[in-house]
């Protein structure tokens, strides 16, 4: 394994999920090996260009779908795409509805998250570098119309908002948890998205959701309880679609950043500069050089 280029070498970044685990017709594809200061990413990642866009692809769960939602390694995983330059960042994921009116095979383009994860580590800061980002908006504006816009042009059915709930897993959800997300305004549920979005705001990338609704969670009685089969099943019939949406989206990507996510470390390092190791530095300093004016 190796450390990237620091020359950018993607603009944007996918993070497929269960049933998306590659992206066809990629041109002057690369696979890339990366070693990170948090260990090795899920997968090797795919480098390309799609629709002329240089373009990063990671299968969160591994080739062969062998890591489940607790074992990712989620620092890795965004470091690795902080690495390669990519400051737009997808995620693809299977999710749940939670709302009559969110269907299967529908997709919904979130704006909120709520937590019920218990296990994870979901920030890069710790060991002598103290860092608060704001998350009261978690993904990206910009990025998250201009996903729904090419959702759409799939052919999808598209719900604009609606809160994510991130559980833990593998498991799926009790009725009693259903029912009691449902009550607190939820419209998805799934296992991996919410902390690739705190990591990515950490690491200043713009991050939007396409959630690829396999199935209602169990709340709905008079529906048979989720299966993997039927997951898998629907999940698959959505892969096409996604891709054809990151098609899209690939050709009407901003070529420039006008968010506040690209300068979200801006006042929230908040360790005094003397005070913070040199290896703390070196350790994040893809992520932090920008917000402390050190190119070194």
């Amino acid at each position: 394994m190796s450390q990237p280029d620091t020359a950018a070498r993607a603009h944007l970044g996918i993070l497929g999920g269960s049933g998306l685990y590659k992206i066809e017709g990629l041109e002057e594809l690369e696979s890339l090996e990366i070693d990170t200061p948090f260990g090795s990413p899920s997968d090797a990642i795919l480098l390309g260009k799609l629709e002329g866009l240089p373009l990063a692809f990671l299968a969160r769960h591994g080739q062969g779908h062998r890591i489940m939602p607790t074992e990712i390694n989620f620092r890795a995983n965004i470091y690795a795409m902080k690495s390669l330059g990519v400051e737009y960042l997808v995620s693809a994921s299977a999710v749940g509805s939670l709302a009559e009116e969110i269907q299967p095979l529908d997709v919904v383009i979130p704006d909120q998250f709520i937590d019920r994860t218990r296990h994870r580590q979901d920030s890069f800061f710790g060991d002598g570098i103290v860092a608060h980002v704001s998350l009261a908006d978690p993904f990206c504006q910009p990025l998250s119309l201009a996903l729904a816009s090419a959702a759409r042009k799939s052919g999808a059915t598209v719900h604009e908002g609606g809160s994510y709930l991130c559980m833990e897993g593998p498991q799926f959800s009790t009725r009693a948890e259903s029912q009691l997300y449902r009550s607190w305004g939820a419209k998805v549920i799934g296992m991996t998205n919410l902390q690739e979005a705190r990591l990515a705001r950490e690491a200043e990338i713009c991050f939007a959701t396409m959630a690829l609704v396999t199935d209602f969670d169990c709340w709905k009685t008079d529906e048979d309880p989720v299966t993997v089969d039927a997951v898998i099943e629907r999940l698959l019939k959505n892969a096409a679609r996604a891709k054809d949406a990151i098609r899209h989206l690939a050709r009407a990507l901003p070529a420039s950043r006008t968010c506040g996510c690209s300068t979200a470390l801006s006042n929230a390092i908040i360790t005094s500069r003397e005070r913070i190791p040199e290896s703390a530095f070196r350790r994040l300093q893809p992520i932090v050089a920008r917000a402390m004016g050190r190119n070194d």
